[in-house]
This record gives C-alpha cells, sequence and structure tokens, in this order.
C-alpha cells in the first residue's frame, strides 16, 4: 500500500517584511522548523515519499545558506522525496534548483523534478507524473500530458502539479497556471497532489490541496497542515488524513466598543494571547479616556506576551466624560480644545479623525502627566494649601 506526505508551499526564504524585523526573522526561521517537523512526521508514518507540490523556495535569489539550510532541514526523513518547482522558484534555465545542485546541496535521495516525465517509485508501487513550472506564469495547463502518459498498470498514478483548478477558487486567484478542475479524472489518476493555495483543500476525492506546512497570512484558509494519503491500490480511493504541523496561529481580529463591558471583553481576549500567537487587531466604535488607559496597558503587555500583536485604533473615537475632563483639570481654553479634538473625530475625512484622535491622546497624557506634579506642587512646603 503506497503512503505519501503532501506538502506544498514551504516558502523558504520569506521576509515577512510588514512585521518589526526581530519578529520578522523568528517567522522566516520557523519555516525551516515546520520542514524538520514534516521530516519526523513522514518518518513517524513511514511513508514512502514525501511529495512537496511545488514552492519550495518564496524566491530564486535566496541566499546559498538558505540553500543549505533547507536541505539540511530534510535530513530527518532518509527516504524519497520529490520536490517540485512552483511559480516563486520555477524551473528556469538558471534559477534556484540549478544554483543547488552547482553547491551540491541536494541529497541523494531528493529528487528535483524539473521535466515533465515520470518517477518511478516501483519499491513503494507507484508512478508519479509531475508538472514543474518552467516560469512564473503560463496560461496553459501543464497538467494535460497526464492524461497520455503510459504507466505500468500494476502501478498507483499519482500526479504532482502547482497551480489553480479552474472554477473551484477565487476568479482573481486562477487566471495564470491553471488546473482543469476534473484533472485527476480524465488523466486516470488515483491521487493529485497539488501546491498554490496556501490552505488545506479537498477538490474531490482524488484532489487536494495540503496548504503550507506553517501559516504565513491572516486569512482562516485551514493552513499549518500536511496530507497523509495513503492508496490501497490503482483505482481504489484515497485515504487522506489531515495532519498538524504548524506551530504559530495567525488571527485576524476586529472588536467594536460602545460600553465598558467591550472593554472588558477585549482586555481578557488580550490577557490570552501566547507565545505562538501573531495578531491583527482592529479596534473600532468609542471608548472614554479610562477605557483607552486601560486598553493602551492591555495592548501593552500583550504584545510582550504575543509573537506579533499589530493593533489598528484608528476607527476608535475618545469620548472624553465629565469625570475624565474633571480629573484633567482641563477648563477654560483646553477644555475647549478637547471638544474640539473630541468633535473633529467625526470628521468625513478619515486622515483629519484620525489625527484628532491621536492629538486628543497626546493632550490627554500630557496632563494626566501634569496633574500629579501639579498636586504635587500645591501641598509641598511653602505652597498654595
Amino acid at each position: 500500500m503506497p503512503r505519501f506526505l503532501h506538502t506544498a508551499d514551504w516558502q523558504i526564504g520569506k521576509l515577512f517584511g510588514q512585521f518589526e524585523p526581530d519578529e520578522a526573522a523568528l517567522l522566516a526561521e520557523e519555516r525551516f522548523a515546520a520542514v524538520e517537523r514534516l521530516a519526523r512526521l513522514a518518518q513517524e508514518h513511514a511513508v514512502d515519499a514525501v511529495l512537496v507540490a511545488g514552492d519550495v523556495f518564496d524566491a530564486q535569489t535566496v541566499a546559498d545558506r538558505t540553500v543549505h539550510r533547507l536541505f539540511n532541514a530534510m535530513a530527518g526523513f532518509a527516504g524519497r522525496w520529490l520536490l517540485l518547482p512552483g511559480n516563486h522558484d520555477a524551473a528556469l534555465a538558471e534559477s534556484v534548483w540549478t544554483r543547488a545542485a552547482r553547491l551540491h546541496a541536494i541529497p541523494p535521495n531528493v529528487t528535483v523534478c524539473l521535466e515533465a516525465r515520470p518517477v518511478l517509485l516501483e519499491a513503494a508501487g507507484a508512478v508519479v507524473l509531475p508538472a514543474p513550472l518552467t516560469q512564473r506564469n503560463t496560461f496553459n495547463d501543464l497538467t494535460e500530458w497526464f492524461a497520455g502518459a503510459d504507466t505500468p498498470p500494476a502501478l498507483v498514478r499519482v500526479g504532482l502539479a502547482h497551480g489553480s483548478v479552474q472554477g473551484i477558487l477565487a476568479e482573481d486567484i486562477d487566471a495564470a497556471n491553471p488546473i482543469a478542475a476534473g484533472r485527476a479524472a480524465s488523466a486516470r489518476l488515483d491521487y493529485l497532489a497539488l501546491g498554490d493555495w496556501h490552505g488545506t483543500r479537498r477538490i474531490d476525492a482524488r484532489c487536494w490541496y495540503a496548504g503550507t506546512p506553517e501559516t504565513d497570512r491572516f486569512r482562516a484558509n485551514d493552513s499549518g497542515q500536511a496530507l497523509l494519503v495513503e492508496l490501497a491500490a490503482p483505482g481504489a480511493l484515497p485515504a487522506v488524513s489531515v495532519l498538524a504541523s504548524g506551530r504559530y496561529r495567525w488571527q485576524a481580529l476586529s472588536a467594536e466598543l460602545q460600553v465598558a463591558s467591550d472593554v472588558d471583553r477585549l482586555l481578557a481576549e488580550l490577557a490570552g494571547f501566547g507565545a505562538d500567537d501573531v495578531v491583527q487587531l482592529k479596534v473600532g466604535g468609542r471608548t472614554d479616556l479610562a477605557g483607552h488607559r486601560r486598553l493602551s496597558d492591555a495592548l501593552g503587555q500583550a504584545r510582550g506576551r504575543a509573537r506579533s500583536l499589530v493593533a489598528e485604533l484608528g476607527a476608535l473615537q475618545l469620548e472624553p466624560t465629565v469625570a475624565d475632563l474633571e480629573g484633567l483639570a482641563a477648563d477654560g481654553y483646553l477644555g475647549e480644545v478637547i471638544a474640539r479634538l473630541q468633535g473633529a473625530q467625526h470628521g468625513a475625512e478619515p486622515a483629519a479623525a484620525q489625527t484628532a484622535r491621536d492629538a486628543l491622546v497626546l493632550l490627554a497624557g500630557l496632563l494626566e502627566r501634569r496633574a500629579p506634579a501639579a498636586a504635587a506642587s500645591a501641598t509641598a512646603p511653602g505652597g498654595d494649601r
């Protein structure tokens, strides 16, 4: 019974430029750790081969050291690895793959599928039909040759491809590198292992996207997994099991604050973040200065616990209460300025509204720091009583 580990979209060398440099470095480092976890899964489940359906590397220009580190990360599984060039690491005349060969970085148990020709895995009772990308984008279905490929009838037929299944995924992502929706059936494949979509997704009983083994974006697409595929015999339906392989939990969250209990709920959620959380938080609505102060403190603490926490507060309006203004001693001209800034938050121009909000936060902070100093001066010897 042939057994494979199906994975894809490792994106080794991804830069994560939207994060702070220290956070980006840790996220990039975790992609090597994910490959090490895949090797352990392959060993644990005694698979015949690991099938990597494209985008092993994030770019052709990754450093030589990155190339060596990738293949070293695979050392935990001594069985066969089949790597397919995808759109990020296409098999160009001069590519990351030709460079890896010159560096003597590719171990003997690793096959890079640079050509559209069958790869026999006779010991496993299988033949793999790869469709490597030889340029970043193509508008021809590179899996068409599968249908006419003759293979021994006693071997299961497995396709390996990277692209967009037509008519299944969103229209804006299936224009390039197309794959016919019925390719597994038309090519008599027992299983079609796909890459390019970064989440685990079943297309039909014989066709799956594995997704990236380590989540890399804020999208709820069932990523951070690999697939264990078991094929009992030619023609039998594959048994596909989902295996967890990722570490970080990427979460895109939003909160709308209206009353004090909304702030309490958000603070409780922030308190639950830990070292494996990568969070994008958008906060809107309104709160008083006390609520904003509590939120700011909680965000600071959560940033210290989470791997990354990016909070957008531009849509949150500050509504100082009478008690807030009394506590700031903001009477007279200062009170008028605060009222004007508070009103400007409701303007039609988003940039101007955010500027007013930021100015209000800054002014409130200055007044809060001034108040203890003024009180201390008033009670000091010789001061007004």
